[in-house]
């Protein structure tokens, strides 16, 4: 029997900081660059004609999905099951080989009925538009591989350096696009995807000493065994995701291309928990599948799911709070200033996203992901059924709603699924603390506190700052951690 050891328990935690770190640094710089250039874009671009750019994004991100075959996955799950140099270097050129195929022959495809396809996506004829979102499912799917290289090493100043490049890059040829050369929504997109492709061939160029074909060696695993463990994930991954895309389409054909862009903005705005998730989702898999032993596992995974659910939902109560504020300020055209109502929702179904990823990993380290098939399927018909009753009611904030409700049914039969293929140490106790306390500060705040004016945005602010003061006094915190607190704040003061 393992003894549980706070000691390693710490170093798991450091590493996933460490990692987080790395992945958040691009993030915090496209947060940035994209919240301050969103006054900028939306004054040049309709609502109109930013939801269609948003609505060509999501369908990319959607097709690499499935394009990829779940190979992405397989790689990052048998790279830890063989520490051989050479057996890790083959696997990686299987799969970098093979993704490049079936990326160019899906992009061949989809590219010759451009005018069809583009009509259905956004309900307008944007033909132009759409193949450069072709251009992107090839460009974002082999870069998400190729930068999956890195991740598996854990060389976190590479990757830095990889994402950084390709977000200044965007933002420099986005701006380029839309503002000087007046390109609209379409230079959105082929900032975005131009600029990838560059950076992906660049990162090819540089591992080229692992890519490079060579003698076949012996006891790598075959095409065959990474479909066997990537291809479940697939319908899953993709029926999680299509909730982000079905949303969108019921949008646009039942309230207008509009109500897209607004929704599309409220998304931007919930961008500060969509970094911190995206972070997550990148570093902790690697993490996870690396520790050995199982109940040295479950006790860190239980721990990370507390620690995830506080970071997360206090960002999810601040958003909530100013989100009207936000809105406002960032996209002071009158066409948008709905988009507030939606940003509540679209900031919880991201953080409920995040726990979503951890029974992901769950599900990888017991090897039985064909179940998250079903978990997904039935997110998706409560996000169908949620859409249909409550976006005519309630409009882009209904479609966030159901987006919620999807998580929380996922989330439901996923637990269901797993809780006795591998357990997991789960902290009930203070997982419910801190979802009560930053929810009832969440509504309190918003129903109570002005919502316009200068004292309005103070007063909510005062609302956000006694979340961790509300937590300690309920004993949330446990001694080790007030120590390691009050350490931190000594170097900090120092």
């Amino acid at each position: 029997m393992t003894i549980y050891s706070p000691s390693a328990m710490g170093g798991y935690l450091k590493r996933l900081a460490s990692s987080l770190g790395a992945y958040q640094v691009a993030n915090i710089v496209g947060k940035l660059f994209g919240i301050v250039l969103i006054p900028v874009y939306t004054g040049r671009i309709d609502p109109g004609g930013y939801g269609i750019a948003e609505t060509l994004m999501t369908f990319v991100i959607l097709v690499s999905i499935v394009v990829r075959l779940g190979i992405i996955e397989a790689f990052l799950r048998f790279h830890y099951s063989d520490a051989d140099p050479d057996r890790r270097a083959a696997l990686a050129r299987r799969a970098v080989g093979f993704l490049l195929l079936t990326t160019t022959a899906a992009c061949t495809v989809l590219i010759i009925p451009a005018d069809p396809l583009a009509r259905l996506i956004t309900s307008v004829p944007a033909a132009g538009p759409y193949r450069v979102a072709v251009l992107g499912i090839w460009a974002f799917t082999n870069l998400e591989l190729g930068q999956a290289l890195l991740r598996v090493d854990e060389r976190l100043r590479a990757y830095a350096t990889v994402t950084l490049v390709n977000v200044v890059g965007t933002i420099a040829a986005s701006v380029l696009l839309v503002l000087v050369l007046h390109r609209g929504y379409e230079g959105l997109l082929l900032g975005n995807y131009g600029i990838s492709t560059l950076v992906l061939l660049g990162l090819w160029w540089s591992e080229r000493g692992r890519l490079w074909p060579r003698r076949p060696v012996p006891g790598v695993e075959s095409l065959r065994t990474l479909f066997r463990f990537g291809l479940p994930t697939v319908p899953a991954e993709a029926s999680v995701y299509a909730l982000s895309v079905v949303d969108r389409q019921y949008l646009v054909h039942q309230q207008g291309i509009a109500a897209a862009g607004r929704y599309a903005i409220a998304v931007k705005v919930a961008g500060a928990i969509v970094f911190v998730v995206t972070a997550f989702q990148y570093a902790w898999p690697p993490l996870a599948y690396s520790v050995a032993d199982d109940g040295d596992a479950a006790r860190l995974y239980g721990l990370v799911a507390t620690y995830y659910v506080l970071v997360t939902g206090t960002i999810v109560c601040g958003l909530t709070l100013e989100a009207r504020y936000i809105i406002a300020f960032l996209a002071p055209h009158p066409g948008y200033l709905a988009a507030y109502t939606a940003v509540p929702w679209l900031s919880l179904g991201w953080a409920l996203y995040g726990l979503w990823v951890i029974f992901l990993v769950i599900a990888g380290r017991a090897q039985v992901t064909r179940r998250n098939a079903l978990a997904a399927a039935a997110g998706v018909l409560v996000n169908l059924g949620l859409l249909v009753v409550l976006v005519p009611v309630l409009g882009i904030a209904g479609a966030g709603i159901a987006l919620c409700g999807a998580y929380l049914a996922m989330l439901a039969v996923m637990y269901a699924l797993l809780r006795r293929v591998f357990p997991v140490a789960f902290e009930w106790r203070r997982l419910a603390q801190s979802v009560l306390v930053c929810s009832a500060l969440a509504v309190a705040g918003s129903l109570t506190l002005p919502a316009t004016g200068p004292a309005g945005l103070l007063l909510r602010a005062v609302a956000f700052v006694l979340i961790l003061p509300v937590l300690a006094l309920s004993r949330f915190f446990t001694p080790v951690e007030l120590a390691g607190g009050r350490r931190l704040l000594a170097r900090l003061r120092r």
